[in-house]
């Protein structure tokens, strides 16, 4: 069976004006879907990563591949399109919200799934938004939301979040983990999820890459990591006691 992602050695270089590596020798396999959480204390280049998986980054050394195939041999639209990243801070199109989730539809040419719209609008906690209506008008959790439902109607083998979560309301990351557990072991897609709430990290993964000392440090199952992490950084990473939550974005 082709690992649905496997990625090795992979550097990237800080900018010009500093020398040396964000990170380097970062290398992991997923060998079936799976849903790992994407860990680390803030600099460790975890966005980067998700940046360089979704081929948005350079990725100066290494290699990514997709059920075996090169991040360099595939068509970079077709890539992003089998291989998705939502942004922690969602871009919205000018327009109303059914065409920002009509663009995809539009970019890569397949069939717009208002069906599928229709049925996760209300699992989001979106049933009461009008799609004429501007997407520029949506708090930012609305458009997180929307964001996600978004990079979900393309149906992507891998789906790469980047702190999707960290600013809405309780209920709101409830109901949007439960769909993106559904989501998971109905579509079979694999999930790589950066946060830095370790109980939702405990709840929505089955392994974990911990990011620090410039590479990636861990890769282990879940309950694994939290029970006993193999190196003291880990440790002291999950004993640091939780920031108080930002302000909600409804």
């Amino acid at each position: 069976m082709k690992p649905v992602l496997e990625i090795q050695k992979l550097r990237r270089n800080r900018s010009d004006a500093q020398e040396g590596a964000l990170f380097a020798n970062v290398s992991a396999q997923i060998t079936e879907p799976s849903m790992i959480a994407l860990l680390g204390v803030s600099g460790q280049g975890k966005s980067t990563l998700l940046r360089m998986l979704a081929a948005l980054d350079q990725v100066d050394e290494g290699t990514i591949r997709l059920h075996n195939v090169s991040q360099q041999e595939m068509d970079a639209r077709l890539w992003r399109m089998k291989v998705c990243y939502v942004a922690q801070q969602s871009v919205m199109l000018q327009g109303t919200i059914e065409q920002n989730l009509r663009t995809v539809s539009l970019l890569h040419r397949i069939p717009y799934d208002d069906k599928l719209v229709k049925q996760l609008l209300p699992k989001l906690g979106l049933a009461h938004l009008e799609l004429g209506k501007s997407a520029e008008q949506l708090s930012g959790g609305e458009k997180q939301r929307i964001a996600l439902l978004r990079s979900l109607l393309l149906k992507p083998a891998v789906l790469l979040l980047d702190e999707i979560t960290a600013s809405l309301d309780r209920a709101s990351k409830e109901m949007v983990e439960q769909v993106l557990g559904e989501w998971h072991h109905q579509e079979g897609t694999t999930i790589v999820w950066v946060t830095h709430d370790l109980e939702q990290a405990r709840r929505i993964s089955k392994g974990v890459w911990f990011m620090g000392e410039g590479t990636l440090l861990e890769n282990c199952a879940t309950a694994a990591f939290f029970e006993k992490p193999a190196t003291e950084l880990a440790q002291s990473y999950i004993e640091t006691p939780v920031p108080k939550e930002q302000p909600c974005l409804s």
